[in-house]
């Protein structure tokens, strides 16, 4: 038999899934990461953590599918992007643990360089807006506390790479320096005009060229995976940003198709076609796919705060004690008109405001867990609208009317969140018959690559529709809520 193993690494965990010969779940397995704040805005992984969860998911999942290695053809990995990982070349040691892109350390000198002007030259070359969400300021900021003087970065000591990269790294015993372009189109070091490191910015932020590793497409060869880890090698020949490989998994190849992932955050990617769409409503533009050496750009909005809103309504104020019971409590809920602006890390597209603190507007003495809930899941609507108002802005000819939002993740297991995404955005919600999008992506490329799975236009044609969700708002009624939502952010905003 021939199969196919995803590595999904998250923001707050990492699974392994066995793909067959057709695509279909056989086994998986999954394990939570731990989290560090140790300041205000500061999020950490321990990357050490990290490898031993990919390890050891990797095992269970192959354990789970009742399979041999020798049986498992080909691996891809997708990851969390923009989270920033250096380390010792020799030893394999990371200088300290990895920077989350949920970090805001580096807001200061962002705002440093947007003040001397940058930022527009910068999203010209690499379609992004100057924020700490990036990678750039994070490898500044480490090598700045760590190698001030460049020593060892200049001398080959250091290696910089996003989660992908490192696991690369470790799981060809460090033979494999690679990532792949959608991962390097995140780092706000990458020109993705010319798909290559940018000499200017690199010089700006005084990291050497030497510590950053090779790009390559989506499908390629980025080394084989060590027999002891499996009993066998493996190649690893596909790589894409978790978001990237949601787009691919839901087979939005055609210019103008939207797919909106619901994990931890939110992150919609519009397929712009090979025509790079510089945005000019705060949105970002990036690559969505290299595959066959056909570039794919895409503009994106990212939301800091989807999923991760529920985890806060059940750890930190203990309102419901499992993420499933929120859909219940909310449907429960009195109609009264509560916002909550759910900017704990500050507010990503099209805001991007890193100093805005999180606020829930319109409390009455009768409002209880239910309400909160509520407007917990109604955030994510609200703030989904946010994206698609400015891609309409952006993109000639896009209308609303049109529109058919393919989603995944997490949160869209709920019917009542999906029949609200529906209602406040006034599109039609689509939910695909596979909801692992993100790993079947990343697994059809590894497959593609070796010709196990079809190519791209045969696979375009496969996806399916599991279940449609159209709005039963009015848009007057709709308008009217939004306005509400526009007026909360407006209070949230301490530097507006």
């Amino acid at each position: 038999m021939s199969y196919v193993l995803a590595i999904d690494q998250g923001t707050t965990s990492t699974r392994a899934i066995v793909f067959d010969k057709y695509l279909q779940i056989v086994a998986s397995s999954q394990k939570e990461i731990e989290q560090f704040f140790p300041f205000a805005g500061w999020v950490e992984h321990d990357l050490e953590e990290i490898y031993a969860t990919v390890i050891a998911t990797v095992r269970d999942a192959v354990k789970g599918a009742k399979i041999s290695s020798q049986d498992i053809l080909s691996i891809g990995i997708t990851n969390q992007r923009e989270t920033t990982a250096i380390w010792n070349a020799e030893t394999g040691q990371a200088l300290s643990k990895a920077i989350v892109w949920q970090d805001r350390r580096t807001s200061e000198f962002c705002d440093e360089l947007k003040k001397i002007g940058k930022e527009r030259v910068y999203q010209q070359k690499t379609g992004l807006l100057i924020d700490p969400y990036f990678s750039a300021t994070k490898v500044k900021w480490l090598l700045d506390k760590y190698d001030p003087e460049r020593t060892m970065a200049n001398s080959g000591k250091l290696l910089f790479g996003t989660i992908d990269c490192y696991l690369i790294w470790r799981l060809t015993n460090k033979k494999s320096h690679s990532t792949d372009i959608t991962n390097a189109s995140r780092t706000m070091l990458f020109n993705i005009k010319s798909l290559e490191w940018d000499s200017d910015i690199l010089s700006d932020l005084d990291v050497p060229k030497k510590i950053l590793p090779n790009v390559k497409e989506c499908a390629d060869d980025f080394g084989v995976m060590a027999s002891e880890i499996l009993g066998s090698p493996i190649p690893i020949k596909g790589v894409a940003g978790d978001q990237q490989a949601a787009t691919i998994g839901q087979a939005c190849f055609q210019k103008g198709m939207i797919k909106s992932t619901y994990g931890t955050g939110c992150f919609a990617l519009l397929n712009t076609g090979d025509q790079f769409v510089l945005s000019k409503n705060k949105l970002l533009s990036t690559i969505a796919y290299k595959i066959g050496g056909r570039i794919c750009y895409a503009l994106e909005g990212s939301i800091f705060i989807a999923g991760a809103v529920v985890q806060w309504l059940r750890d930190s104020i203990k309102i419901i004690d499992k993420a499933d019971q929120v859909g219940k409590l909310a449907s429960e809920a009195k109609d009264q008109e509560i916002y909550f602006v759910p900017a704990f890390t500050g507010l990503g597209a099209p805001y991007w405001d890193p100093n805005a603190r999180g606020a829930i507007f319109g409390l009455l003495r009768d409002t209880g867990r239910e309400e909160i809930a509520l407007a917990a899941l109604e955030s994510v609507g609200f703030q989904t609208r946010d994206l698609l108002e400015a891609m309409i802005k952006d993109v000639d000819g896009m209308e609303r009317g049109h529109i058919k939002l393919r989603v995944d993740g997490g949160m869209t297991q709920s019917s009542l969140t999906m029949k609200i995404l529906a209602n406040l955005t006034g599109v039609e919600i689509n939910t695909p018959d596979i909801q692992e999008s993100t790993a079947k992506g990343v697994a059809w490329l590894a497959g593609m690559k070796i010709g196990l799975y079809n190519q791209l236009e045969a696979f375009e044609e496969e996806w399916t529709l599991k279940e449609k969700f159209s709005p039963k708002l009015s848009p007057d009624e709709r308008d009217k809520k939004y306005e509400g939502w526009k007026k909360a952010i407006g209070r949230t905003r301490i530097s507006a």
